[in-house]
């Protein structure tokens, strides 16, 4: 059940306080380099290049538009989402830091090349995979 407060009976028991003043450190890098995820971009948009090359039809002129702006808004939001306010100071590592030093993970610090081919073996294989459809529908 609710009850209503009067406003008196707030105003006799509530404390106003100013609101505290600690500043908070925002870290919104995703730390790896900014090269993976532009291979990454790189490598599903050109599955979809791969796929409205080879099995171009009418029909696919809708679909392969909306896989193209949902890929570029998959990875456009967040980028976005890193430039906005609060400022902060925090930025993506880079290639070189990545590999003298490599990065924590879960299960442990891995190195640059294991980081890239955890990050970019599925993007490989899709990619892969629509070569071989392709491929395959021209060989059929």
């Amino acid at each position: 059940m609710s009850k209503h407060f009067t406003r008196e009976l707030v105003a006799e028991q509530a404390f106003v306080v100013d609101a505290p003043k600690v500043a908070h450190e925002v870290d919104r890098s995703f730390e790896l380099p900014k090269g993976l995820y532009v291979a990454t971009v790189g490598l599903y948009l050109g599955f979809l290049a791969v796929m409205a090359a080879g099995l171009s039809t009418a029909g696919l002129i809708i679909p392969m538009a909306i896989f193209t702006l949902f890929i570029v808004a998959g990875f456009g939001l967040p980028a976005i989402w890193t430039r906005m306010a609060p400022d902060h100071r925090s930025r993506n590592m880079s290639w070189a830091k990545l590999v003298s030093e490599g990065i924590v993970t879960h299960t442990g610090r891995v190195t640059a090349r294991d980081a890239a081919v955890q990050m970019l073996i599925l993007p490989v294989l899709i990619f892969c995979w629509g070569v071989a459809a392709v491929t395959i529908a021209a060989l059929v």
